[in-house]
């Protein structure tokens, strides 16, 4: 038996990993301007900007996601992993290694945006076989555009969609959306709210310190 293995899955289960990656994505990837907002990919106007890859690409926020992801397709009968480029990939890759750590081994494919300009010109890379089974990652799901996308080049090249893995759900139609278009199920780790909640906790912790310290220096020195 491997016992550093073993140690290794242990330490981290022993932490509430969610909780501490929604506190990482809170930091690094998530923005709240409710005066001038954000333009998003869809071209929606939102108060919430919440940019993924700030976190996929830090070593924490990397191993965290990649744990996250694998606890939620450890049970599925998946060959493969990947979405669209850009925000799939390092989901993908963090994924597929802390996967093969666990002894599931999953390949992983990138959907291009445009097909390859030279020798085959196909829209995915990978080393998958018509009818494997796959899950497409999202890190944001908006509208479910780029996810939609991703189903169906996937199903043209010959894959079994099993399903659709969003690292964060913005509750704004997407999860509908696919479902809609292409009869696919979705499952997110977080949602939106959830990080809109803990900011708002946050900023209310930050205003009771301020204040406590405004008290503090109001006090006379004798």
């Amino acid at each position: 038996m491997d016992m550093g293995h073993e140690n290794h899955e242990q330490n981290i289960m022993e932490q509430d990993y969610k909780q501490h990656l929604l506190e990482i994505l809170l930091v690094r990837s998530f923005r709240y301007d409710p005066d001038k907002g954000f333009t998003l990919a869809s071209g929606e106007k939102s108060d919430v900007y919440i940019d993924v890859k700030k976190t996929a690409l830090s070593p924490e926020g990397m191993q965290l996601i990649g744990y996250a992801c694998y606890q939620e397709i450890k049970l599925a009968p998946v060959d493969a992993i990947g979405g669209l480029t850009l925000g799939a990939d390092p989901i993908a890759y963090a994924t597929a290694m802390v996967a093969n750590q666990y002894c599931k081994p999953v390949d992983v494919f990138i959907v291009r945006k445009e097909p390859k300009a030279h020798g085959t010109q196909q829209w995915i890379e990978g080393n998958l076989k018509p009818g494997a089974n796959v899950v497409i990652l999202e890190d944001v799901l908006t509208t479910g555009g780029s996810t939609i996308k991703a189903i169906k080049r996937a199903e043209e090249a010959g894959y079994n969609v099993i399903g659709v893995l969003a690292l964060v759900d913005r509750e704004e139609g997407g999860v509908a959306n696919v479902l809609k278009e292409c009869n696919c199920k979705v499952r997110s780790v977080f949602k939106k709210s959830e990080l809109l909640e803990l900011y708002k906790k946050d900023e209310e912790a930050k205003d009771k310190e301020k204040a406590k310290a405004a008290r503090e220096a109001a006090k006379p020195v004798f």
